[in-house]
């Protein structure tokens, strides 16, 4: 397989979770019932629009892994994801170096995680595209939000600072 001249990278913010039970820790916290109806919305969106990763990167946290489960659901059980602890509570920085590692034959990643680093990170890669969906993106990245970005390049760890095009965000 050759590799691809265009990266594509899905950011999806976790959906909505729970402070139901106030003695769970912030990792153990799951969905609220709006969150599932929020991560199935989204991924059928996903669905629809034929946005389907080659590989889901997802932080280890309940609510993240219940994310992701919604998603597998819908895409289909078949894409290869794997639970990956630095990407709970990642900043923008440890974001990229998990983007940076990838195998260059992967033509598209999802990593399913946390704001602020999800937030920062689209921000600091995204340099055109589409003005409002920028504008929207900076000032709230709420939970269940997708941003997609095209990069240009065969490989992963050329991927630097304004050198994507978010292609949508959609939450």
């Amino acid at each position: 397989m050759g590799r691809p001249n265009l990266k594509t990278l899905y950011l999806y913010r976790h959906a909505k979770s729970s402070w139901k039970d106030p003695t769970l820790a912030d990792f153990e916290r799951p969905l609220k019932g709006r969150g599932r109806r929020a991560a199935k919305l989204m991924a059928a969106y996903m669905a629809e629009q034929r946005l389907v990763p080659d590989i889901i990167v997802c932080s280890p946290a309940v609510r993240t892994r219940e994310t992701l489960g919604t998603l597998h659901k819908t895409l289909g059980g078949d894409i290869p994801a794997r639970i990956d602890e630095t990407l709970y509570m990642a900043s923008a920085a440890e974001l990229l170096r998990q983007v940076h590692d990838l195998d260059d034959d992967l033509a598209s990643e999802m990593l399913v995680g946390h704001n602020p680093g999800l937030q920062d990170l689209a921000l600091r890669l995204t340099d055109g595209g589409k003005p409002e969906s920028r504008h929207r993106m900076r000032s709230k990245f709420p939970t269940a939000a997708l941003a997609v970005l095209t990069c240009p390049g065969r490989k992963w760890r050329a991927i630097k600072p304004d050198g994507a095009t978010l292609k949508a965000f959609v939450c």
